[in-house]
């Protein structure tokens, strides 16, 4: 079975502020997206990963200049302004052997070898899975005045992570079923889920942090600063 990462670097990062898009923001001495293919470095079953980038980016390249890895990384292909048409370009350009996709965020660099695993045994037993942890704070939905409209049972949420991991046709079917509606999806297996396709949870991590806000990298340094 070929295993391929979507690395999605083609955000703007506007949340998080600076003159630089996150993912390039150098934490410990190398960019915050090299620690992100560091840590998929951890997962033997990777065969490649696929970034896609912005348009106007002129960093990834050098970022990555001189680097190694387990993996093949192949050629960057640019991105859209909204994430499911970065993932329709990244499938695409995907080699014909693939079979399984897992769709990863590039400024999630703390990605740990369990929820890399569990995550892929997940999703090959069942065709797709989602890391995700239990939440521990009462959610409400509201509607747009703020009136709250119900309060769901905590034991059926979960605060989702990535990678999200599913079969290639899977992928590819659930774009174009969607394809009138991928700007309501949030996240990657959300268009699966509106497609029919069965998505399970697998194991998450709190250290599985995206890197959204100037906290999240200053939790980062932290983090990385208490391992050394």
């Amino acid at each position: 079975m070929s295993i391929a990462v979507l690395l999605l670097a083609a955000g703007s990062g506007k949340r998080f502020g600076g003159e630089i898009p996150k993912q390039y923001v150098s934490v410990a001495g190398q960019a915050i997206v090299l620690h992100t293919l560091r840590s998929l470095e951890q997962e033997p079953r990777i065969a490649m990963v696929q970034p896609v980038i912005a348009i106007d980016d002129d960093m990834f390249v050098d970022v990555i200049a001189g680097q190694k890895f387990s993996f093949e990384l192949l050629a960057p292909v640019q991105g859209g302004d909204e994430r499911s048409i970065s993932m329709q370009r990244g499938l695409a350009a995907l080699p014909d052997e693939v079979d399984m996709v897992a769709v990863h965020d590039a400024a999630r660099p703390m990605t740990s070898q369990a929820v890399l695993k569990d995550v892929l045994d997940v999703a090959i037993k069942y065709g797709a899975a989602i890391p995700a942890l239990p939440v521990h704070d009462t959610i409400k939905r509201v509607d747009e005045y703020g009136k709250v409209l119900e309060t769901p049972a905590r034991a059926c949420l979960r605060a989702v992570q990535t990678p999200q991991v599913a079969r290639l046709d899977w992928f590819q079917k659930a774009l174009l079923q969607e394809s009138e509606r991928l700007h309501l999806h949030t996240d990657d297996a959300s268009v699966l889920e509106a497609a029919g396709f069965p998505v399970y949870i697998s194991q998450g991590d709190v250290n599985n942090r995206k890197i959204t806000t100037q906290d999240d990298l200053r939790w980062m340094q932290a983090y990385l600063e208490a391992k050394v």
